[in-house]
């Protein structure tokens, strides 16, 4: 039986499911104006994780969002819609950016072995539901008009702020601006916002409040309502999304149904840099590419992120992401040269389940993924034939996602390919002394190069 935390209650709980036969779980998906950065891909690894082990009990419908419109600068409904400021910063038309950052995004996704959502779905192609939804809480008396949008007005929602601490939710309101606008509260915001009248935008849509676009909460409950119903098992994001966005959305929610929108809250913590936490508004920030481009695989990222219990801040570093890579390729060569001592037949020994128990517990306890791999580098250390080990791996591997069993294709810097590229026209031009001297360099670097009839392999 899983036990995760549930930031709803503030401890871990028992996941049961609403309906017995299986779950549904909604995940915050990528604002499509930029390069996911790794701490970004840190949250998607996580619910990877969590699909992975919910899975092996029950089906899951696993929902993601793609948010192309409507996430403004900042949380106070001010500011410029991202994709516009991303289409002024390319010169590209903000759906030309929308469709280039979410297929480089999908292309992370997968490279860090994440099963794809069973449904994504895009802000804008979604616009009717959201408008409803705005519609409903409008009768409702929970909304209010500016010159600027449709704003929910926070008062009317007595549970407000349930997600977070009732000292944090005082915070929020201190905190804020004396001086907040029209707006009637400081946590209040925006449905709807009407376009500007002196310039149109690339994304607007006509509503009964006049042209605009939707809110960036507002789309992810009309979505996930529309395909998952009006109470979800399961919503996932990263902790920053709770103290405003998935507040708002229980907000909205709730009080459009009259139903809980969702039963467990699920939080990934943040990656930190030694500056402090990823940004991609602060300009700096390292991206998967940046790792691949430096010689390192996805999937050495994705063992460094398992590592760490995703409660846990994780602190990245070069040094820590050397010691994930050399962690998971020597498990990798230790599987191979297990590989080469089976004989190829299944063994079910009491030894064998025992493991197998004891790797389940340690994912069904809140994704304890550093016990798991623990688990699973004593089994394959421990007195345990061959076969039981390619099984008991073959299993975890279920769960862990780190393609144990595959030949992997090594993952090269641009220093390195540059190197080969050299090499190849060295051999071409018979100048085999800079050939051997490139062959050195490359070996240096932990990569072998052999001359064959079809040229050099590596």
């Amino acid at each position: 039986m899983l036990k995760i935390y549930n930031t709803l209650h503030h401890k871990k709980e028992e996941f049961v499911p609403l309906n017995p036969k299986g779950a549904t779980c909604y995940c915050c998906g990528p604002t499509v104006y930029n390069y996911a950065h790794i701490g970004n891909l840190r949250t998607y690894i996580f619910e990877d994780i969590l699909m992975r082990t919910l899975r092996y009990s029950l089906p899951v419908k696993h929902m993601m969002n793609i948010t192309d419109v409507g996430h403004l600068t900042s949380d106070a409904d001010a500011g410029e819609d991202k994709m516009a400021l991303a289409s002024a910063r390319e010169g590209k038309s903000a759906w030309e950016i929308a469709k280039f950052y979410e297929k480089k995004f999908f292309e992370d996704f997968d490279s860090l072995n994440c099963y794809r959502p069973d449904i994504i779905a895009r802000a804008t192609e979604h616009i009717p539901a959201m408008i409803n939804l705005v519609k409903t809480l409008e009768e409702k008396g929970y909304t209010y008009k500016t010159s600027d949008g449709i704003y929910y007005d926070t008062s009317k929602f007595a549970d407000y702020g349930i997600l977070i601490n009732k000292a944090h939710l005082e915070g929020l309101k201190t905190g804020a601006r004396v001086d907040f606008g029209e707006k009637k509260n400081a946590t209040d915001f925006a449905l709807w916002k009407i376009s500007p009248t002196d310039k149109k935008r690339q994304m607007e849509w006509t509503s009964p409040w006049g042209i605009g676009f939707p809110g960036w909460h507002i789309e992810c409950s009309a979505m996930a309502m529309q395909y998952l119903g009006e109470t979800l098992d399961i919503h996932c994001g990263g902790i920053d999304h709770v103290a405003i966005h998935h507040t708002n959305e229980i907000a909205q929610a709730q009080a459009a149904t009259g139903k809980q929108y969702v039963r467990y809250w699920i939080h990934g913590e943040f990656l930190v840099m030694s500056s402090g936490k990823m940004s991609k508004s602060a300009g700096a920030f390292v991206t998967l590419d940046t790792l691949k481009e430096n010689g390192y695989s996805p999937l050495d990222y994705r063992y460094l992120c398992l590592g760490a219990h995703y409660r846990t801040q994780l602190e990245f570093s070069y040094d820590s992401l050397d010691f994930a890579k050399k962690s998971r390729h020597s498990l990798k060569a230790k599987i191979a040269s297990i590989k080469e001592q089976s004989n190829g037949n299944n063994q079910k020994t009491e030894f064998l389940k025992e493991a197998k128990n004891n790797f389940v517990s340690a994912m069904e306890d809140d994704l304890n993924t550093s016990k798991a791999l623990a688990i699973l580098w004593d089994f394959i250390k421990s007195e345990a034939s061959a076969e039981e080990k390619l099984q008991f791996v073959k299993f975890a591997d279920t769960f862990l996602g780190l393609n144990l069993l595959e030949e992997e294709k090594k993952e090269i810097s641009a220093e390195a390919k540059k190197l080969l590229e050299e090499r190849a026209e060295a051999r071409k031009q018979k100048d085999f002394k800079k050939s051997d001297e490139l062959r050195a360099k490359l070996l240096a670097m932990g990569i072998v190069v052999k001359d064959t009839p079809r040229g050099q392999e590596y």
